[in-house]
């Protein structure tokens, strides 16, 4: 089946802009049926969630079918599903409270090869309780996390450690379900961010063995918001602090505050819009009604899953991106003077790279002059930047979306050519 990236790129208004989008790993530019979400929730009767009137029926079946959609593309159980304003949010949330079950001699693991908002909440808990941090290094020359490195970190002292499922500075995908087998034989909880993988590639929390699992919808598509995918039965064993009267059923105990209906609405929609990327359908959801009077009536109706759909449609954009990801480097790892930092075998379409004699922000605005977005920076991997010899000042990075296309490619290998 071959990826129809223009009928993918129509759906994007921002595109009419002109630019080429590497910027994806900071955040995807909208679909218009995401922002349509939004809007339609904006403008519709919405009350706090109940069942008596249709302002409060609205707002329950949203949240009910963002929970929904979010267990489809993270294969993981709807009642685990919290809703939350970023991942770092979230993060620092669950360490509070997961914290309240350590204390001195307990260890707690982490990478510098992750995001900060992987790192330091998990540092920060451990200190306020006065557990052990043990860090684990990768190797900067291969960018490769080895598993080896983690096993020799771990000890019947360990209670939680944390990876990522992808580095969003330079794309390394850790190998988690052999990191989570090691963990859980440990006797330890394993915490994976995968801000960066979920935008790449198809979830399996359970099948990877990663006991919490975060992730941004605004990374893949989606409004600006934060989710936690987690087994419900282990979400009962933590406790929150909350207000008295609000529910503390799970995942509403982690939830503070009132949802942001607009923005589930929005996520929903996102799902479905990578549910369609395989065939550039999107009216699937939109005939669900239809297709379910015609069950009632009695009539067989053959209707794939959504979970089915996501599969399909990743495996098409994998391989979308794999072939765009090959044209490039195949062109600017042989530029002069153009050093790349992503090097690990199995990885995302994502560059890290510096030029001799330029600054990385240099190199950054002689892009944007061409219509070209690639910011340059450490991108909150500190450590990892750190690590890799490029200090706080960090590097450029591209990355790949699903609406990234040929031209821009040719756009980019272009322009970093006229720059080296």
């Amino acid at each position: 089946m071959t990826y129809d990236v223009a009928a993918v790129r129509a759906h994007f208004p921002a595109l009419r802009e002109g630019a080429a989008h590497f910027d994806g790993p900071g955040g995807s530019q909208t679909p218009d049926i995401v922002a349509r979400a939004v809007h339609d929730t904006l403008v519709s009767a919405v009350a706090n969630r109940g069942a008596v009137t249709p302002a409060e029926r609205r707002a329950e079946q949203i949240v009910v079918e963002c929970r929904a959609a979010l267990g489809d593309l993270l294969g993981s159980d709807p009642r685990g599903i919290v809703f939350g304003r970023s991942a770092t949010a979230l993060t620092y949330d669950l360490s509070r409270a997961l914290a309240r079950t350590w204390g001195p001699g307990d260890e707690v693991v982490v990478t510098r090869l992750d995001h900060d908002s992987n790192i330091r909440p998990w540092v920060q808990a451990a200190g306020a309780v006065g557990a052990t941090v043990r860090w684990v290094d990768f190797d900067p020359a291969t960018g490769e996390l080895p598993v080896e490195a983690v096993a020799e970190q771990l000890s019947d002292r360990t209670r939680l450690v944390a990876t990522t499922a992808a580095s969003n500075l330079i794309g390394t995908r850790p190998p988690v379900a052999e990191i989570a087998r090691l963990v859980h034989d440990a006797g330890a909880l394993y915490w994976v961010d995968g801000v960066h993988a979920t935008a790449h590639t198809l979830v399996d929390r359970p099948g990877v063995g990663a006991d919490f699992w975060t992730c941004s919808p605004y990374k893949f598509l989606g409004p600006h918001c934060g989710v936690l995918a987690a087994d419900p039965t282990l979400l009962e064993t933590l406790t929150m602090d909350k207000l008295l009267p609000s529910s503390d059923d799970v995942p509403e105990r982690f939830e503070l505050g009132t949802l942001p209906y607009e923005l589930m609405a929005g996520t929903t929609a996102a799902v479905e819009f990578l549910a369609g990327l395989a065939t550039a359908d999107w009216s699937v959801a939109e005939r669900a009604d239809s297709q379910a009077e015609d069950e009632d009536a009695g009539r067989l109706v053959d209707r794939p899953t959504r979970r089915s759909r996501l599969v399909a449609s990743f495996a098409a954009l994998e391989e979308h991106e794999a072939r765009l990801a090959a044209r490039l480097e195949a062109e600017i790892r042989d530029l002069p003077g153009l050093r790349v930092y992503s090097n690990a075998a199995h990885r995302t379409p994502t560059l890290l790279f510096t030029i001799d004699g330029k600054d990385p922000q240099e190199v950054r605005r002689a892009l944007a002059d061409k219509g070209i977005n690639a910011p340059a920076s450490n991108f909150y991997a500190l450590e990892c930047s750190r690590s890799l010899g490029l200090g706080d000042a960090g590097a450029v990075r591209t990355g790949l979306a699903p609406y990234t296309d040929d031209e821009d490619v040719d756009r980019l290998i272009e322009a970093l050519r006229a720059i080296v």
